[in-house]
């Protein structure tokens, strides 16, 4: 169970402290740089290759690097199923998916996690960043025009508060 990542070497991986190596990758990850945390994870893997958190984690920061989505999401769902109450594996595979282009597959694994966990503010939020976007109100100007903006948040408050009356 390699996923086609090169191999490190026994010296290599008794002197390698898996810990560290992945708090370096979430670290790097956290600050946008993909291909260096996936260095860090796959050391971590190589010395626990079960271990669900360093799954998820490869598998996260390979699809951003190296863009070998299915080998990504092949990660991401291991280590799901490996530990299915982790609400970041959840949302790891999620953001997978959705980078991939998956925006489906993306949506149902966020209505997945939130059978599982319940309206979580991450789920949530992260759920909305996928789903699709009406259009503009007004189309013959730029979305990101301040008006489209605007009128854009108006339509959103009114078609929320038109949502909580109904129910």
């Amino acid at each position: 169970m390699n996923f086609g990542l090169p191999k490190v070497s026994a010296e290599s991986i008794a002197e390698i402290d898996p810990t560290a190596e992945f708090k370096q990758g979430v670290k790097l990850l956290k600050n946008g740089y993909p291909k260096k945390a996936l260095e860090h994870f796959r050391h971590a893997f190589e010395c626990e290759k079960r271990n669900p958190y360093y799954l998820s984690f490869l598998g996260l920061s390979l699809g951003h690097a190296e863009r070998k989505w299915d080998q990504a999401s092949e990660l991401c769902e291991l280590a799901v199923q490996l530990k299915r109450k982790e609400l970041q594996f959840h949302l790891n595979l999620a953001d997978v998916y959705a980078a991939a282009g998956r925006r489906e597959k993306a949506l149902d694994a966020f209505d997945t996690a939130l059978d599982i966990f319940g309206a979580d503010e991450r789920l949530v939020r992260a759920r909305g960043h996928v789903e699709k976007r009406r259009s503009p109100l007004l189309p013959f100007l730029a979305r990101n025009h301040f008006l489209n903006r605007e009128l854009g948040k108006v339509r959103h408050l009114a078609l929320k508060r038109l949502g909580k009356e109904k129910s």
